[in-house]
Protein backbone atom coordinates (compact mmCIF):
# COMPACT_ATOMS: atom_id res chain seq x y z
CA UNK A 1 0.00 0.00 0.00
CA UNK A 2 2.79 2.46 0.93
CA UNK A 3 6.34 2.62 -0.40
CA UNK A 4 8.79 5.30 0.74
CA UNK A 5 12.36 5.56 -0.46
CA UNK A 6 14.91 8.04 0.93
CA UNK A 7 12.28 10.45 2.23
CA UNK A 8 13.71 13.76 3.40
CA UNK A 9 11.77 16.65 4.90
CA UNK A 10 13.53 19.89 5.72
CA UNK A 11 12.09 22.97 7.42
CA UNK A 12 13.71 26.39 7.40
CA UNK A 13 13.73 28.23 10.71
CA UNK A 14 15.35 31.60 10.15
CA UNK A 15 18.86 30.98 8.87
CA UNK A 16 18.94 27.33 9.97
CA UNK A 17 17.53 24.15 8.41
CA UNK A 18 15.86 21.44 10.50
CA UNK A 19 16.04 17.92 9.07
CA UNK A 20 12.75 16.45 10.33
CA UNK A 21 13.25 13.36 8.16
CA UNK A 22 16.70 12.28 7.07
CA UNK A 23 16.34 9.44 4.56
CA UNK A 24 13.45 7.15 5.51
CA UNK A 25 12.89 3.85 3.70
CA UNK A 26 9.57 2.19 4.49
CA UNK A 27 7.07 -0.28 3.08
CA UNK A 28 3.62 -0.92 4.56
CA UNK A 29 1.44 -3.66 3.13
CA UNK A 30 -2.34 -3.56 2.94
CA UNK A 31 -3.93 -4.93 6.12
CA UNK A 32 -1.02 -4.16 8.46
CA UNK A 33 -1.30 -2.58 11.91
CA UNK A 34 1.86 -0.50 12.39
CA UNK A 35 2.91 1.53 15.41
CA UNK A 36 5.38 4.39 14.96
CA UNK A 37 7.09 5.50 18.14
CA UNK A 38 9.91 7.72 19.29
CA UNK A 39 10.69 10.76 21.43
CA UNK A 40 9.39 14.24 20.65
CA UNK A 41 11.25 15.56 17.61
CA UNK A 42 12.08 12.10 16.30
CA UNK A 43 10.14 12.67 13.07
CA UNK A 44 7.19 10.35 13.67
CA UNK A 45 4.45 12.96 13.16
CA UNK A 46 6.25 14.42 10.15
CA UNK A 47 6.34 10.95 8.60
CA UNK A 48 2.63 10.48 9.25
CA UNK A 49 1.84 13.80 7.58
CA UNK A 50 3.74 12.70 4.48
CA UNK A 51 2.06 9.30 4.39
CA UNK A 52 -1.32 11.01 4.66
CA UNK A 53 -0.65 13.50 1.84
CA UNK A 54 -0.89 16.39 4.31
CA UNK A 55 2.63 17.49 3.39
CA UNK A 56 5.18 16.86 0.66
CA UNK A 57 8.72 15.55 1.12
CA UNK A 58 11.66 17.80 0.30
CA UNK A 59 13.09 14.87 -1.67
CA UNK A 60 12.61 11.14 -2.07
CA UNK A 61 9.99 8.80 -3.50
CA UNK A 62 6.56 8.16 -1.98
CA UNK A 63 3.98 5.85 -3.53
CA UNK A 64 0.43 5.10 -2.41
CA UNK A 65 -1.12 1.98 -3.92
CA UNK A 66 1.54 2.04 -6.64
CA UNK A 67 1.00 5.68 -7.60
CA UNK A 68 3.78 8.21 -7.15
CA UNK A 69 2.43 11.06 -5.01
CA UNK A 70 5.12 13.43 -6.21
CA UNK A 71 3.46 13.52 -9.63
CA UNK A 72 0.09 14.68 -8.28
CA UNK A 73 -1.34 18.17 -7.87
CA UNK A 74 -3.05 19.50 -4.76
CA UNK A 75 -6.55 18.59 -5.94
CA UNK A 76 -5.49 15.04 -6.70
CA UNK A 77 -3.86 14.70 -3.27
CA UNK A 78 -6.99 16.10 -1.63
CA UNK A 79 -9.07 13.48 -3.44
CA UNK A 80 -6.81 10.68 -2.16
CA UNK A 81 -7.09 12.04 1.40
CA UNK A 82 -10.85 12.24 1.18
CA UNK A 83 -11.57 8.92 -0.50
CA UNK A 84 -8.83 6.59 0.71
CA UNK A 85 -7.32 7.89 3.98
CA UNK A 86 -8.88 8.56 7.38
CA UNK A 87 -7.24 10.72 10.06
CA UNK A 88 -7.55 10.64 13.86
CA UNK A 89 -5.73 13.23 15.98
CA UNK A 90 -4.96 13.68 19.66
CA UNK A 91 -7.02 16.88 19.89
CA UNK A 92 -10.07 15.41 18.08
CA UNK A 93 -10.40 18.46 15.73
CA UNK A 94 -14.19 18.51 15.97
CA UNK A 95 -16.43 21.47 15.14
CA UNK A 96 -17.78 22.48 18.53
CA UNK A 97 -20.91 24.24 17.32
CA UNK A 98 -22.27 21.23 15.42
CA UNK A 99 -23.60 17.84 16.51
CA UNK A 100 -21.66 14.60 16.45
CA UNK A 101 -23.63 13.55 13.39
CA UNK A 102 -22.85 16.75 11.48
CA UNK A 103 -19.15 16.39 12.37
CA UNK A 104 -19.12 12.93 10.81
CA UNK A 105 -20.94 14.23 7.73
CA UNK A 106 -18.13 16.70 6.87
CA UNK A 107 -15.93 14.30 4.79
CA UNK A 108 -19.02 13.23 2.86
CA UNK A 109 -19.73 16.85 1.92
CA UNK A 110 -16.25 17.16 0.37
CA UNK A 111 -16.66 13.92 -1.54
CA UNK A 112 -18.00 14.06 -5.07
CA UNK A 113 -20.32 11.20 -4.25
CA UNK A 114 -23.89 11.80 -3.12
CA UNK A 115 -24.26 11.46 0.62
CA UNK A 116 -26.88 11.02 3.26
CA UNK A 117 -26.84 11.35 7.02
CA UNK A 118 -27.69 7.66 7.29
CA UNK A 119 -24.13 6.80 6.23
CA UNK A 120 -22.74 9.07 8.96
CA UNK A 121 -25.09 7.50 11.49
CA UNK A 122 -23.83 4.04 10.53
CA UNK A 123 -20.27 5.23 11.14
CA UNK A 124 -21.26 6.48 14.60
CA UNK A 125 -22.91 3.13 15.26
CA UNK A 126 -19.66 1.33 14.36
CA UNK A 127 -17.95 3.12 17.25
CA UNK A 128 -20.91 2.65 19.62
CA UNK A 129 -22.01 6.28 19.62
CA UNK A 130 -25.22 6.38 17.58
CA UNK A 131 -27.29 7.32 20.68
CA UNK A 132 -25.19 10.50 21.07
CA UNK A 133 -25.60 11.61 17.43
CA UNK A 134 -27.44 14.84 18.31
CA UNK A 135 -25.05 15.92 21.06
CA UNK A 136 -22.35 18.56 20.53
CA UNK A 137 -18.69 17.98 21.51
CA UNK A 138 -19.08 20.19 24.57
CA UNK A 139 -21.75 17.81 25.85
CA UNK A 140 -19.58 14.72 25.52
CA UNK A 141 -16.58 13.21 27.32
CA UNK A 142 -13.10 13.08 25.79
CA UNK A 143 -13.54 9.43 24.94
CA UNK A 144 -16.84 10.12 23.21
CA UNK A 145 -15.28 12.98 21.24
CA UNK A 146 -12.52 10.64 20.07
CA UNK A 147 -15.15 8.11 18.99
CA UNK A 148 -16.81 10.84 16.92
CA UNK A 149 -13.42 11.64 15.39
CA UNK A 150 -12.91 7.97 14.50
CA UNK A 151 -16.40 7.77 13.00
CA UNK A 152 -15.58 10.83 10.88
CA UNK A 153 -12.33 9.16 9.79
CA UNK A 154 -14.04 5.96 8.62
CA UNK A 155 -17.26 7.38 7.14
CA UNK A 156 -15.84 7.19 3.59
CA UNK A 157 -14.63 3.60 4.15
CA UNK A 158 -10.91 4.43 3.82
CA UNK A 159 -8.28 1.84 2.99
CA UNK A 160 -5.79 3.50 5.36
CA UNK A 161 -6.36 4.94 8.83
CA UNK A 162 -3.69 7.25 10.28
CA UNK A 163 -3.84 8.04 13.99
CA UNK A 164 -1.55 10.58 15.69
CA UNK A 165 -1.46 10.07 19.49
CA UNK A 166 -5.17 9.05 19.56
CA UNK A 167 -5.07 8.19 23.29
CA UNK A 168 -2.83 11.07 24.37
CA UNK A 169 -5.63 13.17 25.90
CA UNK A 170 -7.47 10.24 27.51
CA UNK A 171 -7.23 8.36 30.79
CA UNK A 172 -5.94 4.79 30.67
CA UNK A 173 -9.35 3.10 30.80
CA UNK A 174 -10.79 5.26 28.01
CA UNK A 175 -7.58 4.81 26.04
CA UNK A 176 -8.00 1.04 26.16
CA UNK A 177 -11.57 1.40 24.88
CA UNK A 178 -10.37 3.53 21.98
CA UNK A 179 -7.64 1.01 21.17
CA UNK A 180 -10.25 -1.76 21.06
CA UNK A 181 -12.05 0.20 18.33
CA UNK A 182 -8.81 0.29 16.33
CA UNK A 183 -8.44 -3.46 16.79
CA UNK A 184 -11.99 -3.99 15.55
CA UNK A 185 -11.38 -1.80 12.50
CA UNK A 186 -8.14 -3.64 11.76
CA UNK A 187 -10.02 -6.95 11.95
CA UNK A 188 -12.37 -5.56 9.28
CA UNK A 189 -9.39 -5.12 6.94
CA UNK A 190 -8.42 -1.46 7.41
CA UNK A 191 -4.69 -0.74 7.33
CA UNK A 192 -3.73 1.22 10.45
CA UNK A 193 -0.67 3.35 11.12
CA UNK A 194 -0.64 4.69 14.68
CA UNK A 195 1.84 7.25 16.03
CA UNK A 196 2.40 7.17 19.78
CA UNK A 197 5.02 7.70 22.46
CA UNK A 198 3.23 5.32 24.85
CA UNK A 199 4.76 1.84 25.01
CA UNK A 200 1.53 0.13 26.08
CA UNK A 201 -0.20 1.61 23.02
CA UNK A 202 2.60 0.93 20.53
CA UNK A 203 2.94 -2.69 21.58
CA UNK A 204 -0.66 -3.35 20.57
CA UNK A 205 0.31 -2.98 16.93
CA UNK A 206 1.61 -5.98 15.02
CA UNK A 207 4.75 -4.13 13.99
CA UNK A 208 6.65 -1.29 15.65
CA UNK A 209 8.79 1.27 13.86
CA UNK A 210 11.04 3.24 16.19
CA UNK A 211 12.35 6.64 15.07
CA UNK A 212 15.18 8.83 16.27
CA UNK A 213 16.54 12.05 14.75
CA UNK A 214 14.45 11.70 11.61
CA UNK A 215 15.54 8.12 10.89
CA UNK A 216 14.11 4.65 11.45
CA UNK A 217 16.36 2.93 13.98
CA UNK A 218 14.29 -0.25 14.42
CA UNK A 219 11.50 -1.95 12.49
CA UNK A 220 10.30 -5.27 13.87
CA UNK A 221 7.26 -7.44 14.41
CA UNK A 222 5.71 -7.53 17.89
CA UNK A 223 5.91 -10.87 19.63
CA UNK A 224 2.57 -11.93 21.15
CA UNK A 225 4.25 -12.92 24.43
CA UNK A 226 6.03 -9.58 24.67
CA UNK A 227 2.76 -7.75 23.97
CA UNK A 228 1.01 -9.60 26.79
CA UNK A 229 3.87 -8.89 29.22
CA UNK A 230 3.93 -5.15 28.49
CA UNK A 231 0.16 -4.83 28.78
CA UNK A 232 0.23 -6.68 32.10
CA UNK A 233 3.04 -4.46 33.41
CA UNK A 234 1.12 -1.35 32.39
CA UNK A 235 -2.12 -2.57 33.95
CA UNK A 236 -0.34 -3.45 37.20
CA UNK A 237 1.32 -0.01 37.29
CA UNK A 238 -2.02 1.75 36.78
CA UNK A 239 -3.51 -0.35 39.59
CA UNK A 240 -0.72 0.62 41.98
CA UNK A 241 -1.08 4.33 41.13
CA UNK A 242 -4.83 4.21 41.66
CA UNK A 243 -4.40 2.40 44.98
CA UNK A 244 -1.88 5.01 46.16
CA UNK A 245 -4.22 7.85 45.28
CA UNK A 246 -7.22 6.30 47.03
CA UNK A 247 -5.43 4.57 49.89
Amino acid sequence: MIEARQLHREYRMGDSVVNALAGVDLTIAAGEFVGITGASGSGKSTLMHLLGCLDRPTSGLLRFQGQSLGDLGERQLARIRNQHIGFVFQTFNLINRTTALDNVVVPLMYSRKSFSRSKALRALDRVGLAPRAKHRPGEMSGGECQRVAIARAIVNNPKLLLADEPTGNLDSKTGRQIMQIFHDLHAEGITIVLVTHELDVAVQARRIIQMRDGRIVDDSAVDDTHRAEVLKMTTDAHTRIFAAKTG
